[in-house]
């Protein structure tokens, strides 16, 4: 049993990890749109490549997170991110318990 809850900590702590990272990058790529950086740079280009795609996917399931001009897609991703952070910590915390 010991084995087992090791393991899924392991794995919560890479996932919190990652997700913790994709929130940074999801940051960072609202601070890129205020400022217009050149869409040549390969550090601009990567940002962009890993986060307009969830932010299409968001705001075709969601219309109404693009409005008066403001795209609210990437605060949408922000909070689902955080709630998956709480949940899979309540969850390991439980589990960590039985």
């Amino acid at each position: 049993m010991a084995v087992i809850t090791s393991f899924v900590s392991a794995v919560y702590f890479v996932l919190d990890t990652v997700l913790s990272l994709y929130f940074w990058i999801i940051l960072a790529a609202v601070v890129l749109s205020w400022v217009n950086p050149d869409p040549y740079n390969p550090i601009v280009r990567g940002i962009r490549s890993l986060t307009e795609p969830v932010f299409y996917r968001v705001r075709k399931w969601m219309p109404f997170t693009f409005m008066s001009g403001i795209d609210f897609s990437p605060v949408v991703v922000m909070l689902a991110i955080k709630f998956v952070q709480v949940f899979l910590a309540q969850l390991l915390g439980r589990m960590m318990f039985l």
